[in-house]
């Protein structure tokens, strides 16, 4: 039975995941924080279901920003299961509005989750998968990681850092046997872009804005609309999307999967883009072999 690690297992497209996971015959170890105490409702419902429909499923501690927790978390798994197998990367935070009202404090706060979070985790997993030679690395990004919307500087950059740190060590575990799938959902219900936002420190910066100042809330206004409207796409899109891209055999895993019901197809136009420049990239410098299969 396939062992599969999911982060951010509280709430949205973590749970939705980790339970898709599970049903798909996958012995799945819930992650998150504090879950004998405020997720402790939360960690007990999933493991009700868990006995409830005969799933492989546990809820577990660890905590994205802290290593000790992670290595605490990957050891005891890898303990009891032999190993694992799939990782996604799911835990995030968000932010909105102008940049100049987030401090360096904010922005740290918002990278130490979206950045430094999965490269912690896969620097705890790697060794294994590594000496296995086997291994599915999974990233929760999102269209922002490729698109640029106005208001939401430092959430983008967090996803395009996000991006660059799994497209590049893609190219580097790739040929060890290790694959990786960056998963772009567009705006979803459970999108953090309304959840779990980190708030601005400095939010008299925006006096000076005039009109721009405006702009983000009915923005944001127009987004809250629609993800409340019965016209919402269902998150579970992205859930199995993930699924599907687990089950496929490895080294013929896209790189990147777009779940985007908006019809707006400008996240797959860049992807396209960017794989011919990735491709002549590689092959001016003779390492065409590490982009494969995904730049073919």
């Amino acid at each position: 039975m396939p062992t599969a690690l999911v982060t951010g297992s509280s709430s949205g497209f973590g749970r939705l995941t980790a339970l898709a996971l599970a049903r798909a015959g996958h012995r799945v170890f819930a992650s998150m924080r504090d879950p004998g105490g405020r997720n402790a409702s939360v960690a007990a419902e999933l493991r009700a279901i868990g006995v409830a429909e005969g799933l492989a499923l546990e809820a577990i501690e660890l905590d994205v920003t802290d290593e000790a927790s992670i290595a605490a978390a990957v050891q005891d798994i890898e303990a009891r299961a032999g190993g694992i197998d799939v990782v996604v990367n799911n835990a995030g935070l968000a932010a909105a509005g102008l940049l100049e009202t987030f401090t360096a404090d904010d922005a740290h706060r918002l990278f130490d989750v979206n950045v430094m979070g999965p490269l912690r985790v896969n620097r705890a997993v790697l060794p294994s998968m590594r000496a296995r030679g086997a291994g599915l690395l999974v990233y929760l990004s999102s269209t922002d990681g490729r698109e640029m919307m106005p208001f939401l500087a430092l959430y983008c950059s967090s996803k395009f850092a996000l991006e660059a740190l799994a497209e590049g060590l893609a190219y580097e575990v790739g040929p060890l046997g290790i694959d990786s799938v960056i998963v772009q959902p567009g705006t979803f219900p459970t999108t953090s872009i309304l959840k779990n936002l980190v708030a601005a420190s400095a939010p008299e910066r925006a006096a000076g804005y005039g009109a721009v100042a405006e702009m983000p809330g009915q923005v944001f206004a127009g987004l809250g609309e629609l993800v409340s409207s019965g016209n919402a796409p269902d998150p579970i899109l992205v859930a199995n999307a993930i699924v599907d891209a687990v089950a496929m055999p490895p080294r013929t895993r896209p790189l990147r999967v777009v779940v985007d019901a908006s019809g707006f197809d400008g996240t797959a136009q860049l992807n396209d883009a960017a794989r011919i420049v990735q491709r002549a990239l590689l092959a001016k410098f003779g390492l065409s072999s590490l982009g494969a299969p995904w730049l073919a």
